[in-house]
């Protein structure tokens, strides 16, 4: 099965901006779609909630909220900046929910724990907290959300990977999110292989996100 360490696959997202001139919003939003049908194909749910951090990987989850309050389905979403600023891409889908008029709630960690302690086992969280970047120890108030995570008695899907597993050694940073499900870009990422990773992922499902096969073939062979 092929797979991606974390700069392997950070680099074919950006030859793939470079070189066949596909936006990274668009790449982001055909991300967002697969999660969406991996959470519909599910459900049905009683509830949804998205946790979305700062980054491309909260990104990737504000998509997921408008995409799905586009199909009739609101969900709960939280962002949570821990002190940073927003990636470009998440900055723009975060401007794309208010100015449609999509709820967004910007709370403190403990009111999104409080909140997550109430869901059961037919409500879903959506972990979109932390992306392939993390290495080290997570660090609060990430570390806090994803024990609550974690706790709760809710099913989870990670979007690309469980927040806070490093993607490259399959083990977590001090802490990592255990989901059901992590809907993954591209291909499957090296540290997804390792046994100990399993409880962690899930299942893990892998989604195309419009770069070619056939580019992505000979950008392998270049590689």
């Amino acid at each position: 099965m092929q797979s991606f360490s974390r700069n392997r696959i950070r680099q074919v997202d950006a030859d793939a901006i470079a070189e066949l001139g596909l936006p990274s919003l668009l790449l982001m939003e055909n991300a967002a779609r697969g999660v969406c049908s991996a959470v519909i194909a599910g459900g049905p749910w009683k509830s949804i909630t998205i946790l979305c951090g700062p980054g491309n990987n909260g990104g990737d989850g504000l998509a997921v909220a408008r995409l799905l309050a586009a199909s009739g389905i609101n969900a709960a979403t939280f962002l949570i900046r821990g002190g940073k600023n927003l990636s470009a891409d998440a900055d723009a889908n975060l401007g794309f929910l208010t100015k449609a008029g999509v709820s967004i709630e910007m709370p403190d960690t403990i009111e999104v724990a409080r909140r997550l302690e109430l869901l059961g086992q037919y409500d879903l969280i959506i972990d979109a907290l932390l992306g392939t970047g993390v290495r080290g120890n997570v660090a609060d108030p990430f570390a806090a959300m994803i024990e609550a995570i974690n706790q709760s008695a809710a099913k989870v899907i990670s979007i690309d990977v469980p927040s806070g597993l490093d993607c490259d050694l399959g083990t977590p940073c001090g802490v990592a999110v255990r989901a059901q499900k992590t809907v993954t870009f591209v291909a499957m990422k090296d540290g997804f292989l390792k046994p100990a990773a399993a409880e962690y992922t899930g299942i893990v499902e892998i989604c195309h996100i419009g770069i070619p096969k056939v580019w992505l073939d000979r950008w392998s062979d270049r590689h």
